[in-house]
């Protein structure tokens, strides 16, 4: 068995059946307790998303908080994760990957309430919170080995996985396809292989940036994602709504197809694709990997918010998923079917959304939308490593006690990951990441049910209170 089959078993074990429905069943359940709250108190979450708090504190603004979040889930994931999950699932990944945007917006809310209630303040003044202090100061001291579970996961998921490989990946390919598409300026690599000079300057470079914020800390960080996150979300969206404008009269076409896929896949992609089961499978772990709800690391994030009310702050944690899935891989994936190019053969990963702007851009040469794809792609995936930089500390962090000597010793290797990320096989990356998503998000989803009910009663004495303000005025 090589190492490749490997760990597409492993990955295979860790994202079965069991952990689907776990975190499935953790955002129904949430959903439900919390009455339809992702639906109903939507307004109210992006409405506070831009509006600052009086009183509160912490390290960074609640929007600050929720651009480095978003930072971390604003990546590869909207661009090339879409277009792994149609391939390999056919369409209906993109239906089951709504479905777990949908329900993940409760259980992200749950994350950002827990993350200020049970967030600790450093001796050197700094808040820090996440999964293992809702684990340890929630579920109780007996329970502090799953938080470490959790914490280890989550220091590996951001060094090998989500954090570094698949980011850098995606970005070398796209100024590849970009830049030098033919590999015609290549080197040899003496145990490496034949590489092209694009991906050699764009791994230094993309290593030297990085080095350069991530020395700053989540003040830093958080800066760089207030400038940079909205700005390429919104230039994403409306090249996004340019191709589906375009393509108005196919969209009933593609909607079909991805409802029919998702209940079965065979009828629509001629068996070129596995089961109901797959397409499941793909779409709810590529979303999950997107908008990383049920993960555990956007409350990493919300813990460092300016605020007072764990409420407030697990609304505005929410939108994250909102505008993340629901908004901006909609539209990847509507681009991606209604173009057909997730069944042109030797494309994968972002060269499959690169062909899809291409073909459904048409008065646009194809050049101009794979810049700008490109251009999306890298501040996207650039973003995301300085999220996951910021998350993966954390959790060394609590593993190590505040040890400060091995979080820059951590610090020297997330830097070191970023530059060999570009000579690894996109197929053993996303591999990689999946696993240890996964692996981080059991032991999450297993404080989220514990403590489901503290959630719910801190969101009904927030809002009935709420309730008796308006009242007394």
């Amino acid at each position: 068995m090589s190492f490749s089959e490997f760990l597409v078993k492993v990955d295979d074990f860790v994202w079965g059946v069991p952990l689907m429905v776990l975190i499935l069943a953790g955002g129904i359940w949430l959903t439900v307790r919390l009455k339809l709250l992702q639906v109903i108190r939507l307004p109210l979450a992006l409405k506070w998303m831009v509006q600052e708090e009086d009183g509160g504190k912490g390290d960074v603004s609640s929007f600050g908080a929720l651009c480095t979040a978003l930072s971390a889930t604003i990546g590869t994931g909207n661009i090339v994760g879409v277009a792994t999950a149609i391939c390999a699932g056919g369409p209906g990944a993109l239906f089951w990957m709504l479905i777990a945007a949908f329900f993940g917006m409760a259980t992200k809310y749950a994350e950002g309430l827990l993350a200020i209630k049970y967030r600790v303040t450093t001796p050197d003044g700094r808040k820090l919170g996440g999964p293992f202090y809702y684990i340890e100061n929630g579920m109780g001291k007996k329970w502090k080995w799953l938080a470490k579970c959790f914490a280890f996961f989550g220091a590996c998921a951001g060094l090998m996985g989500i954090g570094t490989f698949t980011q850098v990946n995606g970005i070398s390919s796209a100024i590849t396809f970009f830049f030098d598409s033919d590999k015609t300026n290549t080197v040899n690599i003496p145990f490496i292989g034949e590489y092209s000079w694009t991906v050699i300057i764009a791994s230094v470079l993309l290593a030297l940036c990085v080095g350069l914020v991530v020395i700053g800390g989540i003040k830093r960080i958080s800066n760089v994602a207030t400038i940079v996150v909205p700005f390429m979300a919104i230039a994403y969206i409306i090249f996004a709504l340019m191709l589906i404008l375009s393509n108005l009269d196919k969209i009933p076409m593609a909607v079909a197809l991805v409802v029919k896929g998702a209940f079965n896949p065979a009828a629509v992609t001629g068996g070129i694709v596995g089961t109901m089961i797959v397409a499941m499978q793909k779409g709810v772990a590529r979303g999950i990997f997107s908008n990383e709800a049920g993960l555990g690391s956007a409350p990493i994030a919300a813990a460092a918010a300016k605020t007072k009310e764990p409420v407030r702050q697990g609304l505005v944690t929410m939108t994250g998923t909102f505008l993340d899935t629901i908004i901006i891989c909609t539209m990847t994936g509507l681009a991606i079917v209604i173009t057909g190019a997730w069944k042109v053969e030797g494309l994968e990963g972002v060269t499959v959304t690169a062909y899809a702007f291409g073909e459904g851009i048409s008065f646009l040469p194809e050049r101009v939308t794979s810049f700008i794809l490109m251009v999306c792609l890298v501040f996207f995936a650039f973003t995301t490593i300085l999220g996951w930089d910021y998350y993966s500390e954390s959790c060394l962090e609590y593993l190590s006690n505040g040890n400060k000597k091995i979080v820059k010793a951590f610090r020297v290797l997330y830097i070191l990951a970023v530059f060999i990320g570009p000579y690894m096989t996109i197929k053993s990356v996303w591999t990689i990441s999946d696993i240890f998503n996964g692996l981080m998000a059991l032991p999450n989803m297993i404080a989220i049910f514990a403590l489901s009910g503290i959630v719910v009663k801190e969101t009904k004495d927030f809002f009935d209170r709420r309730k008796q303000e308006k009242t007394n005025k």
